[in-house]
């Protein structure tokens, strides 16, 4: 039986890509899924698909960056399972990709607005739920981006740089009362995300073959170990997928 047997785990921007293969991970190990998007019917139709596997999913309507909205998501997850033992802030935005002055300053925002502060809200409204429990496990889905500016991605490179210090942030403040924050940059992954990136051909990364990129369930299996038990010995830190303790422990292959 898996340590993750019968925990309660909330996955924000779980309809696809890294969200979605994430959740089908998790429930394969015996967690419950709360699979929250924007869209009610994206988020139902992957918790369609894990519950045609025999897996346990609800899905829930959740925009990130609206406070009330997040509230009421985690709302019904308590009443639908009776606590939250786990979030994995998925829910992120890319755009605008562009040098500073040629970006939409509303849409910079929004980028703030979604991949910091939409962290910090579903943060601020399941760690009460946590701390009651006296126990939980929280990864933010961090990236290279946030130590190593790239060009045209001032908007991506800020928010996660950001979400960074909330990881440690969440650490220092609740460490002690059994709370494991841990920061995980999944690399580069074949996403919908990742398909924006090379449109716009604008630095390194949007040149990158698509033969290169990871697939999803990649990462779907290092956040799953990050969210176990063992996932502890990371708390507090941040930690890449090609990190080769991490692979070993979460039964992936080495980095060639």
């Amino acid at each position: 039986m898996s340590n993750l047997d019968g925990k309660i785990i909330v996955i924000t921007g779980s309809a696809r890509g890294i969200g979605a293969r994430t959740a089908e991970q998790l429930a394969l190990q015996g967690a419950h899924i709360a699979v929250t998007a924007r869209s009610i019917e994206g988020a139902r139709s992957a918790a369609d698909a894990i519950a045609a596997t025999g897996g346990s999913a609800v899905a829930v309507e959740c925009d990130v960056s609206d406070l009330a909205s997040v509230e009421s998501m985690v709302s019904q997850v308590r009443e639908r399972f009776g606590r939250i033992d786990g979030l994995i802030n998925n829910a992120a935005v890319i755009d605008p990709i562009g040098r500073i002055v040629d970006t939409d300053p509303h849409a910079w925002m929004r980028a703030i607005k979604v991949n910091l502060v939409g962290a910090y809200h579903a943060v601020r409204a399941t760690l009460p739920v946590m701390l009651q429990a006296g126990k939980g496990t929280i990864v933010n889905l961090s990236s290279g981006a946030a130590f190593h500016p790239l060009e045209g991605w001032s908007a991506y490179c800020a928010s996660k740089a950001g979400l960074a210090m909330l990881t440690r942030s969440i650490h220092l403040e609740y460490g002690a009362d059994g709370i494991v924050a841990v920061g995980f940059s999944p690399g580069v992954v074949d996403t919908g995300m990742q398909e924006k990136i090379r449109e716009s051909g604008i630095n390194p990364v949007s040149r990158l073959p698509r033969a290169s990129l990871a697939d999803p369930s990649e990462p779907a299996r290092a956040l799953a170990y990050l969210c176990s038990d063992a996932g502890r010995r990371y708390a507090g830190e941040e930690v890449d997928i090609r990190d080769p303790d991490l692979r070993t422990a979460a039964g992936l292959l080495p980095v060639k």
